[in-house]
C-alpha cells in the first residue's frame, strides 16, 4: 500500500471508539518483548478470523486508549530488522504463517509501526510456541475453546466419523463385537428386541446408525472393527493405551488396546487395580467400604474420550494409573467451554465433534441420550463421598480429567456423609477447598453464607459448627488462625523464662501453633512480621545485634 493509503488507515483506526479484538494499539516507544508481540500476533490473527477480517493490525508508537495520540516508537529502528522479523514469528506460528507487512510511517508526532496480520486460515486456528491466543475485550487470554472448535470448523464439511472407510467391508467388523452390539441396542429399544432378532448384520448395522446404506463408516471400525482393521483408518488411530505407575512415576505396566472399542473397555476396566477404602464415620464403630473407584464412572470417563476424540489428530486416547488416581486424556478442546457450564445447564451441547460416533454410542447404550452423564460422575463421586472429577482443560488442544481414588481430607469426607441434603455445586465449591483450588466470588459467599468454611480466601477450613458436627474439632483448631495477640502473649511468656531469643527460637516455638492451612513459608513470615510490630509499634521487645542474627529481649523501660 502507498504511504498516503496506510496513512488514511491508521486515522481511521485511531477514531475507532468502541473496543474491537483485532486491532491492539502500543506504545512501546523503546522495546516491546518479542514473545509478547508473538502471543499478539496469534491473538490478533485468530479473532480477525472470527470477526470476517481481511486482517488484524498491531500499531506500536499511539497510546491505547482514545482519544488516542501518537508518541512514536523505536521499537527495531533499522529496515533490515523489521524485515528480520517476519521469518522470526514465521518460526513459531502455525504452517510458518507471518506478517503479511510491516509499514513504517515516519510522523511529525513520531515514528509509527503498523503490523498487518493475516487472519488465521480456515480450519487452522493460528498458534504463538504451540499456544492459541485471542482476546477478551483489551485482555490477551488464551483461545476460547468454542472459538477453537469454530476456526476449527470452517475445514470441516463431513463428520469424520460418518466417513466411509475407504476398502472396508463387513468383513473387518468383529462378530463378537456385533453380537454384544446387538444385546446393548435391545437394553437401549426393549420395544424392538424380537424384531432386532430377525435382522441380518448390515440391516442392524444401519438401524444402529453405525453404517450408512450398508457401508463401513470410520465409527464402524472404531466401535467394532477387529484389531487388524486398524490400518484402515491410517492416518488416524482408534487405540487407548493404559499405563501403570507407582507413587514415585516409574512405569511398572502398560498395554494397548485397539478396536474394537466396544470390547476393549471392560478389558480396561479390569486393567485397574480397584482397591477397597475403609473410613470410619463418626459416631460410629462400624466402618465403611467403598472401592477406589465406581465402575459406571470409570466407563463414563472412557466412553466420553472416544467420543469426543479427535481423530484427525492422529493421536491416542490414555489412561495412566498411579495408586491413588486415574488420568485420562483425550485429543480436542472442550467444546461446551468449562465444566460450570454443562453441570449447571444440565441439558444436551449444541454440538458434537463425531456426531455420527456419538449417535451411534447412544444407539448402542454406551453414553446417554440426554447429555447428563457429566453431571452423573459428580453426583456419584459425592454420594460417595470422594473427592469430584478434576477437569483440567488448560491446554486448548487435550482435555485431561483426572479420578482420585483416596480421601483428601477426613473433615470433607465426615460432612458429605453427614449432610447428605447438601447441593451438588456446594459440595463442588467444597471439593474445591479441600483441593485447595480457587473458589469464584459467588462460591466463596454461597459457602460463607451456609457457614460451611472460615477463613480468608485462599486459606479456608472447615468451620467450627461443621467441625462439631463431623467430628474434626481438633482439625480445626489446627486449621483456625488465632488473634495476633494470642501470639504475642506467647512471645512474651517464652522471654520471660528463658530471657533471650533469635528468630529461629521464635520458629521452633510457634511453627506447630500457627494454623496449619498456612503453608511453612506463610508462618515464618508471620512469624517475622509479630516480632517487627512487637519491637516497632508496641515496644514490648527489643532487638540487640544484626538483622540476621538480632536477640530478642522483653523491654524493661
Amino acid at each position: 500500500m502507498k504511504s498516503e493509503e496506510i496513512k488514511r488507515i491508521l486515522a481511521g483506526l485511531m477514531n475507532i471508539q468502541t473496543e474491537v479484538e483485532w486491532v491492539e494499539f502500543k506504545e512501546a516507544r523503546t522495546n516491546y518483548h518479542f514473545d509478547d508481540l508473538g502471543k499478539y500476533f496469534s491473538a490478533l490473527s485468530n479473532e480477525a478470523n472470527l470477526k470476517g477480517k481481511d486482517c488484524g493490525w498491531l500499531i506500536l508508537g499511539v497510546t491505547d486508549k482514545p482519544p488516542r495520540n501518537i508518541v512514536g516508537t523505536q521499537y527495531r529502528p533499522t529496515q533490515v530488522s523489521l524485515e528480520s522479523l517476519k521469518k522470526e514469528v514465521a518460526d513459531h506460528t502455525t504452517n510458518r504463517i507471518s506478517f503479511d507487512d510491516i509499514y513504517e510511517l515516519s510522523l511529525p508526532e513520531g515514528r509509527v509501526l503498523m503490523f498487518q496480520i493475516p487472519p488465521a486460515l480456515k480450519g487452522i486456528p493460528t498458534a504463538w510456541k504451540g499456544h492459541y491466543y485471542g482476546r477478551d475485550g483489551e485482555s490477551l487470554v488464551a483461545l476460547n475453546p468454542r472459538e477453537y472448535e469454530h476456526i476449527r470448523g470452517q475445514a470441516i464439511k463431513e463428520d469424520w466419523s460418518a466417513k466411509i472407510c475407504a476398502g472396508a467391508a463387513i468383513a473387518d467388523l468383529d462378530p463378537e463385537a456385533i453380537k454384544f452390539a446387538r444385546d446393548q441396542y435391545k437394553k437401549k429399544h426393549a420395544r424392538l428386541s424380537e424384531e432386532v432378532d430377525q435382522w441380518d448384520d448390515l440391516t442392524f448395522l444401519n438401524k444402529a446408525k453405525v453404517c450408512i446404506s450398508g457401508q463401513i463408516t470410520n465409527t464402524a471400525i472404531i466401535l467394532l472393527g477387529k484389531e487388524e482393521s486398524e490400518h484402515l483408518l491410517i492416518p488416524s488411530l482408534a487405540r487407548i493405551m493404559w499405563v501403570l505407575k507407582d507413587a514415585s512415576g516409574m512405569e511398572m505396566d502398560y498395554d494397548h488396546f485397539g478396536p474394537p472399542l466396544l470390547l476393549k473397555v471392560d478389558q480396561i476396566l479390569a486393567k485397574i487395580r480397584n482397591l477397597t477404602i475403609r473410613y470410619l464415620p463418626s459416631g460410629t464403630l462400624f466402618p465403611l467400604e467403598i472401592t477406589q473407584y465406581d465402575s459406571w464412572v470409570i466407563r463414563e470417563t472412557l466412553h466420553n474420550c472416544i467420543a469426543h476424540q479427535d481423530y484427525t489428530q492422529a493421536g491416542r486416547i490414555n489412561v495412566v494409573e498411579t495408586p491413588d488416581s486415574l488420568l485420562f486424556t483425550n485429543l480436542g478442546t472442550f467444546i461446551p467451554g468449562s465444566i460450570e457450564e454443562v453441570l449447571r445447564r444440565d441439558a444436551p451441547p449444541e454440538q458434537y465433534r463425531n456426531p455420527f460416533l456419538a449417535k451411534a454410542m447412544v444407539e448402542l447404550n454406551m453414553i446417554d441420550t440426554i447429555g447428563s452423564g457429566i453431571k452423573r460422575m459428580f453426583t456419584m463421586q459425592k454420594q460417595r463421598f470422594f473427592p469430584m472429577p478434576d477437569y483440567d482443560l488448560s491446554d486448548t488442544g487435550r482435555i485431561r480429567v483426572r479420578l482420585l481414588g483416596k480421601v483428601i481430607d477426613e473433615n470433607y469426607t465426615q460432612l458429605l456423609i453427614q449432610k447428605t441434603d447438601l447441593l451438588l455445586m456446594d459440595a463442588i465449591a467444597l471439593d474445591k477447598v479441600q483441593k485447595r483450588s480457587p473458589l469464584t466470588d459467588e462460591e466463596f459467599k454461597r459457602l460463607k453464607d451456609l457457614k460451611l468454611v472460615e477463613g480468608r480466601r485462599p486459606n479456608l477450613y472447615v468451620s467450627a459448627k461443621i467441625a462439631a458436627l463431623t467430628g474434626g474439632k481438633a482439625a480445626y483448631i489446627r486449621h483456625r488462625t488465632l488473634d495476633k495477640d494470642h501470639y504475642k502473649k506467647l512471645i512474651i511468656v517464652y522471654l520471660e523464662k528463658f530471657g533471650e531469643a533469635k528468630r529461629s527460637d521464635f520458629e521452633e516455638f510457634l511453627m506447630d501453633k500457627i494454623s496449619d492451612v498456612l503453608s511453612k513459608k506463610e508462618k515464618i513470615n508471620r512469624i517475622r512480621n509479630l516480632l517487627f510490630e512487637m519491637s516497632h509499634k508496641d515496644k514490648t521487645i527489643v532487638a540487640t545485634g544484626p538483622k540476621k542474627s538480632a536477640v530478642w529481649r522483653l523491654n524493661k523501660q
